[in-house]
């Protein structure tokens, strides 16, 4: 993987940064910085000129930078790669955002700006200059120690093993058992991980009331009342407020619980249970033994090529020059960091994924979702600014959401006609799941970051209120301390605070997605794929429009799009 990520063609020659020039330090890129600084900008040709530069610089740049973090995630045990890390946090990072600010500074205090097209400009403006109002040197040092926090919790996650009948597992490997029909097994196995990660309780909730320290100081530095909104402006989140979040949170309660409920009490009636106990969720309740799509990863990455081909011939041929480039690293092992992502390596503009499969149905779900975030990038690769070549968060994940549903038509590839129902009831299962723990988690954050000073003792306890709001049917007498101490294994929380809403957002308009392509999947797709190569030269409100979605949060927004989807459960069940 090394060599793959240091020997990427390169496809868009440099004409500003010298050919040849390796990054390494600071002082490579200095006199690159320096001539932006230094330039005449005299006119709008002459702006327009400086900003492209601006861009392969920083594309540049930006590649490093994204090496460094794919490295740290790919082994959390390696000297090397925290040593590179916690260069690249100590001492990069710090001056780049220095560097940066300047070259704000010098771009908004151009007189040339009045004269660019405020139509292919103005998104980019407004990021400029809501930057501008943030950006506070004292800032630099408390952002560099959240980072390395947030490795901390990285490393604690990729440690955490599993002892279980005489083996040793990842959390992650341990799900398979949750398949197994012999539910003493379940439970054991359920209990087995659910004590490893409670062994890290203390530790991550330590770090996250450290994390929180700093959250709330950044905030006071910029003039800001708290981190939401402080958090707010720096998501450069223009389309919605937290009042729409606490709309949605109403909604899910009103809509989605009962569904839920609904869904877990038919479970249980299934099962011959009078409750449906956390080891009893993923398991068919019929009877029927796990869904096993795949044995081995190239088995994954050989049956999604296929799904995507399709779903659309161009983007089955993106996913497979992914696959010869070597920028898939999908199979899950000891010491790897937990979850996915995908990570844009910027100046070759080519997306890379990581993920941890184990032989799941879920695995084939997480490429689906980060082959739709691939895809976006591709699309919006030949924007003209780095800006816009990442859109707002909410749109990434409508990208990303959107292809786990258009790609399950063809879900063929990996199971048999019988199975694949099931496969979809479960997908749908979670669509659902997934609104009720995002509101809990969003409601959770809101609370945390304006309730300054509230220590971990705190926190947990809003944790366990927010558990009890949003309560789905499922029972958990006699294991209140694992739910309690469910947040500290949730990595948005450390990572990146207050991106989860996003995923909500997003899934309201990935199921607007799958509606609209039953009806017309060609227009459907020809629209979704525009929309992603607007990347983010257009506001939230104005890519859902082009993707042909309504924008919305709220009971109204929400209402139909449950009830369409308790109707395909109904479909898939009969």
């Amino acid at each position: 993987m090394n060599d793959t990520l240091e020997t990427l063609p390169r496809l868009y020659p440099r004409t500003f940064v010298p050919a040849g020039l390796k990054v390494r330090t600071l002082d490579d890129v200095k006199p690159l910085f320096d001539a932006l600084l230094n330039a005449e900008l005299a006119d709008a040709g002459a702006l327009e000129q400086w900003l492209a530069d601006r861009t392969e610089l920083e594309a540049v740049i930006g590649e490093v930078g994204a090496r460094v973090h794919i490295r740290t995630t790919l082994d959390t045990a390696s000297a090397e790669y925290k040593a590179a890390f916690l260069d690249w946090v100590e001492k990069f990072e710090p001056a780049l955002k220095q560097a940066g600010d300047a070259l704000d500074r010098k771009f908004a205090a151009c007189p040339a700006r009045s004269a660019l097209d405020p139509a292919k400009y103005a998104i980019f403006e407004r990021g400029v200059l809501t930057q501008l109002e943030l950006f506070k040197p004292e800032n630099i040092p408390l952002e560099t120690e959240l980072a390395k926090l947030t490795n901390q919790f990285d490393e604690t996650q990729g440690a955490i093993t599993v002892e279980f009948e005489g083996g040793s597992y990842t959390p992650v490997q341990m799900n398979k058992f949750l398949l197994e029909l012999d539910r003493n097994l379940r439970q054991r196995a359920w209990q087995a991980t659910a004590d490893a990660r409670l062994a890290t309780h203390d530790r991550l909730a330590g770090l996250f009331e450290k994390q929180l320290r700093l959250r709330e100081r950044v905030a006071i530095n910029a003039g800001l009342a708290d981190f939401r909104e402080y958090a707010w402006k720096s998501m450069q989140r223009f389309d919605y407020t937290p009042d729409d979040c606490d709309a949605f949170a109403h909604a899910v309660e009103r809509v989605v619980l009962p569904a839920l409920r609904r869904i877990n009490q038919r479970r249980a009636e299934a099962m011959g249970l009078a409750g449906v106990r956390p080891w009893d969720v993923d398991v068919d309740p019929h009877g029927k033994p796990p869904l096993k799509p795949f044995d081995e990863v190239e088995s994954l990455k050989l049956g999604c090529s296929r799904i995507f081909h399709g779903v659309d011939p161009a983007l089955g041929a993106q996913f497979d020059r992914m696959r010869e480039l070597g920028l898939l690293d999908l199979a899950n092992r000891k010491g790897k960091a937990p979850g996915g992502y995908q990570s844009t390596l910027h100046e070759a503009r080519l997306p890379f994924i990581f993920m941890n499969a184990v032989g799941l149905d879920d695995d084939v779900r997480t490429l689906l979702h980060e082959g739709g975030h691939a895809f976006h990038a591709f699309a919006a690769a030949d924007q003209p600014l780095l800006a816009y070549r990442h859109a707002p968060m909410e749109f990434c994940e409508v990208a990303s959401m959107s292809m786990e549903l258009l790609g399950s038509d063809h879900l063929g590839e990996f199971y048999a006609p019988a199975d694949i129902n099931r496969a979809l009831a479960e997908q749908f299962e979670r669509a659902l799941s997934l609104f009720a723990m995002i509101a809990q988690g969003d409601q959770f954050q809101h609370w945390v970051y304006t309730h300054i000073g509230a220590d971990a003792h705190a926190v947990h306890a809003q944790w366990r209120a927010q558990m009890q709001r949003f309560a789905t049917g499922i029972e958990f007498t006699g294991l209140e301390k694992y739910r309690d101490s469910r947040w500290t294994q949730i990595g948005h929380f450390f990572w990146v605070p207050f991106y989860f809403i996003e995923y909500a957002i997003a899934q309201i308009g990935a199921l607007q997605v799958w509606l609209n392509a039953r009806k017309d999947r060609k227009g459907t797709l020809a629209r979704y794929r525009g929309a992603l190569a607007l990347g983010g030269s257009r506001g939230l409100r104005d890519l859902f429009k082009a993707a042909g979605l309504k924008f919305g949060m709220d009971y109204e927004t929400l209402s139909p799009l449950v009830e369409a989807v308790e109707a395909e459960l109904s479909r898939l069940e009969a």
